[in-house]
């Protein structure tokens, strides 16, 4: 694998062996299906699929080298039918004339069309060729079934903010491929902007790295002061203060509760963008909102949970950059939606009596009635509810007359009120008509 001095530092600094890749340990680290298939030397046509800089191209190359076989390399952007059947013609002569092996990779695979793709069928079901077609969307959806079935897919992650740390730290050490024979002093929180902006991004990582190393005039000693700074302007984005499970994670946080059971949707605005920008787990965030759309808004407008809920699924389907959008907007909806905390006091003081008192016993007439001998037990005299006016008839449903909500007059819970007033009174009328 050569690496030329002028290729970029992502490209030398490609691992050529299992044990120099980072990340992917699901699929590649000891015992797992992969690796063992690649150790073993049985390789089928796999679909590698995940995010940019994850290692798909890298980990074509390693399987290549582990299995003695001749790597032609095709894009989905630029090959056409001709170059699939040109290399695949090669392949089939070096097998025939010397049994050598070949491995077909082709980046961005889905951007070949149904046509494109089809050509592949059979050569790669009489394993002429080895595919592994690497790419960012997913294969069950971009990719012909029939090429799926004949494939193993696996799905790469995005490097942690820990294994990119560590895969710079190598580069930085690395005198042959790597940026050792400069004299560097990496600030650790320069280290940490790198790692955590890069999203999971190998290459993006360690680009940063070097334009940063390579545009920083040394110290009077020949030193490269590598400070936060200069990570910043590497990778052309602003570090802020903010730590993912320290402080600034649950003081952020807090304020942008505060900021929307305050009705503050410009606040909150704030909050969530600062959340966002330091790269703050959106399923947390998303979280947040589900539980102040009951906890704070409540009953004064129902729709708000529904809302909140419909962003965190939301959240789950698009993924960022766009999450943002659904975030935002159940955010606002619950800045600005009416507030009321009662159901939050009624499930306390339910809760606690629970805890704390005697457990009441089920009233004999709201007990299962579903088995023949339930009317010896006494189980009977539940009036139906719809077979009176309007739905209600006055019947107890507590062994005590206990009171747990107590609706408020703000928003739609003021209509919530004037019935539970009105089914209240028909209560104790008919109590005090049976007493009579």
């Amino acid at each position: 694998m050569e690496r030329p001095a002028f290729s970029p530092l992502s490209t030398r600094m490609r691992p050529r062996t299992l044990d120099e890749f980072y990340g992917q340990e699901h699929i590649i680290g000891p015992g797992k299906l992969l690796r063992r298939a690649i150790e073993a030397d049985r390789i089928s046509s796999i679909i590698l699929f995940g995010p940019p800089g994850t290692g798909k191209t890298t980990l074509a190359q390693i399987i290549a080298n582990a299995t003695a076989s001749r790597f032609e390399r095709l894009s989905g952007v630029e090959s056409s039918v001709a170059d699939m059947r040109r290399v695949i013609a090669t392949a089939a002569n070096r097998l025939q004339t010397s049994g050598a092996k070949t491995i077909l990779f082709i980046d961005e695979i889905h951007r070949f069309n149904k046509a494109q793709q089809d050509v592949l069928l059979p050569d790669v079901e009489s394993g002429v060729v080895r595919l592994i077609g690497a790419t960012t969307h997913n294969p069950f959806f971009y990719i012909n079934s029939p090429l799926v079935s004949r494939s193993q897919v696996f799905q790469l992650e995005p490097l942690t903010p820990a294994q990119l740390s560590a895969l710079m730290k190598r580069a930085l050490g690395d005198t042959e491929n790597g940026l050792g024979k400069h004299k560097v002093a990496m600030a650790a929180d320069a280290l940490k902007h790198l790692a955590v902006t890069s999203d999971g991004d190998a290459r993006k990582a360690l680009n940063a790295l070097e334009i940063g190393v390579l545009t920083t005039q040394p110290d009077k000693k020949g030193v490269v002061q590598f400070d936060l700074g200069v990570a910043e302007e590497s990778i052309q984005r602003k570090a802020v203060v903010y730590d993912g499970d320290g402080d600034q994670h649950y003081d952020t946080i807090s304020a942008f509760i505060k900021s929307m059971r305050g009705s503050d949707p410009d606040a909150a605005i704030y909050w969530l963008a600062k959340m966002l920008y330091a790269g703050e787990d959106i399923r947390f965030i998303a979280r947040r909102i589900v539980i102040c759309a009951s906890e704070d808004v409540g009953m004064a407008d129902p729709q708000a949970l529904v809302l909140a809920v419909a962003a965190q699924q939301a959240v789950e389907f698009v993924g960022m950059p766009e999450a943002q959008l659904p975030l935002a907007h159940a955010a606002i909806y619950i800045a600005t939606a009416p507030k009321s905390n009662s159901a939050t006091i009624a499930i306390g003081k339910a809760m606690t009596e629970v805890k704390q008192g005697v457990t009441l016993a089920v009233p004999k007439h709201l007990r299962d009635t579903h088995y023949k001998s339930s009317k010896k037990l006494g189980h009977e005299g539940y009036k139906y509810s719809h077979d009176y006016e309007g739905g209600y008839v006055p019947q107890a449903y507590l062994p005590e007359g206990r009171r747990y909500y107590e609706p408020t007059e703000l928003g739609h819970e003021k209509r919530v009120k004037e019935r539970l007033e009105y089914w209240r009174a028909q209560f104790e009328q008919a109590g005090q008509a049976q007493k009579k």
